[in-house]
């Protein structure tokens, strides 16, 4: 059932209009004992679900026990975070998923079905694992808080990804990220209807229907600049996540005629301290990136590669270097077997061959960054040049002529070549 819906390419929600949206929906749920809401975490931080979760708690007070941040494979969130995202919400309330041991498996997708919607790229069963504290039964409300946008795992993010994958297990995780990258992030990007949905889909259909889930769908855009949210979908259904999704192709993809032959992606260092996340620069840019052509990434922030240290450590060992590098490397070696997320990263973070890409971080080495596949520039000089105060997102010329296509954050939207994205 859809509980409330307001958006446009031209809308703007102020936080009035979220408490109101909000609180009408709510409301509409009819009274509640034990309610957990789960947002996502700081590298999610403007979505505007911080907001949304305080506006959750002032309405209803003591009977939001828990806040679970759906962290999937990330570094769970500091105090200081916490305190930054969620101002007003009890530090006391919030809880820390374990995507390695806080699960339990609810069911499993059988593999026909997966080898079905995937058209043959892959053939294995899919867990459908969930937080424990989701799958105890404790609570008669769970609001599912997040950003609708084109994603690189699953076409578009949210509704019950949020669920299966943000508060998901090691398998199921590892082998949801594995479908997408199998199947070809470029088939996906910027897709309501993709094999990895399908699967969660089943899920949600066979293994969830008596969890008492209400989806609470955000969509940003920008307005002169500025993040503005476009839109506030709340149902218990996928009617919000479709809505929304019809809105963040409009709000969130840049349709280009052209490849972009230099692209200039900046990586806000609050948010983007690894490749694991710092690589949506590749992934929300890949399809418009011309052959031959250079992205470079200022990312001051950049300290590691990924999240999770067994995965840095995989990222460190086999670097990104393309599709058939990396499926071949998997079907040789159980270590990225058993880390088919780690696989599939190294996918997605890879040009293919297709254009070079640039690193500039502010914490790790030439030789870290060489080591990995990408080429290296000192962030310093790099920035003097491609100045993030002076740029505007799209395209700048510089004083000396060149042109440039700037992004100011990767995570807000998708750019593709026309012709590439109709493939």
């Amino acid at each position: 059932m859809l509980y409330f819906a307001r958006g446009s390419v031209t809308d703007k929600l102020f936080k009035d209009d979220l408490r109101a949206g909000l609180f009408a929906a709510l409301k509409k749920l009819g009274a509640r004992k034990r309610v957990l809401a789960v947002p996502p975490d700081f590298t999610r931080f403007h979505s505007q679900a911080g907001k949304l979760t305080k506006l959750a708690f002032d309405f209803y007070g003591e009977k939001m026990t828990d806040v679970l941040p759906a962290l999937g494979t990330h570094t769970a969130m500091t105090s200081e975070q916490i305190h930054e995202m969620f101002h007003g919400v009890p530090e006391k309330l919030f809880r820390v998923h374990n995507w390695r041991t806080g699960i339990t498996t609810v069911g499993e997708v059988p593999a026909a079905f997966v080898k079905e919607v995937s058209e043959g790229a892959v053939e294995f069963p899919w867990p459908a694992q969930i937080a424990n504290l989701i799958a105890t039964g404790q609570h008669d409300l769970i609001l599912s808080i997040g950003q609708v946008v084109p994603h690189e795992v699953i076409g578009m993010a949210n509704y019950n990804k949020n669920i299966f994958v943000g508060t998901g297990g090691v398998e199921g995780i590892n082998k949801s990220h594995y479908v997408g990258a199998a199947f070809g992030m470029e088939r996906m990007m910027g897709r309501v209807d993709t094999p990895v949905r399908r699967i969660l889909n089943y899920a949600s259909e066979h293994f969830a229907k008596h969890l008492p889930i209400v989806y609470v769908h955000t969509v940003i855009g920008r307005d002169d600049g500025k993040l503005v949210m476009r839109g506030l979908f709340v149902s218990d259904d996928a009617s919000g996540f479709e809505k929304a999704a019809a809105l963040s192709l409009k709000a969130n993809f840049e349709m280009l005629d052209s490849p972009l032959k230099k692209v200039v992606v900046y990586l806000d260092p609050s948010e983007f301290k690894s490749t694991w996340l710092g690589n949506k620069a590749v992934y929300r840019t890949r399809m418009a990136m011309a052959d031959g052509g250079e992205l470079i990434i200022l990312a001051p922030g950049l300290k590691k590669f990924g999240e999770d240290h067994e995965i840095d450590r995989l990222i460190r060992k086999y670097g990104y270097r393309g599709t058939p590098a990396t499926l071949a490397a998997t079907k040789a070696n159980g270590e990225l077997q058993n880390n088919l997320s780690a696989a599939a990263h190294l996918i997605h973070g890879s040009s293919e061959g297709r254009f070079s890409i640039t690193y500039c971080p502010g914490h790790l080495t030439r030789q870290e960054i060489e080591s990995v596949n990408f080429k290296y520039a000192d962030l310093k000089t790099t920035t003097q040049r491609y100045d993030p105060k002076k740029l505007k997102d799209g395209w700048n010329t510089l004083a000396d002529g060149e042109k440039v296509f700037y992004i100011s954050n990767p995570a807000l939207g998708l750019w593709a070549c026309r012709s590439r994205f109709s493939n």
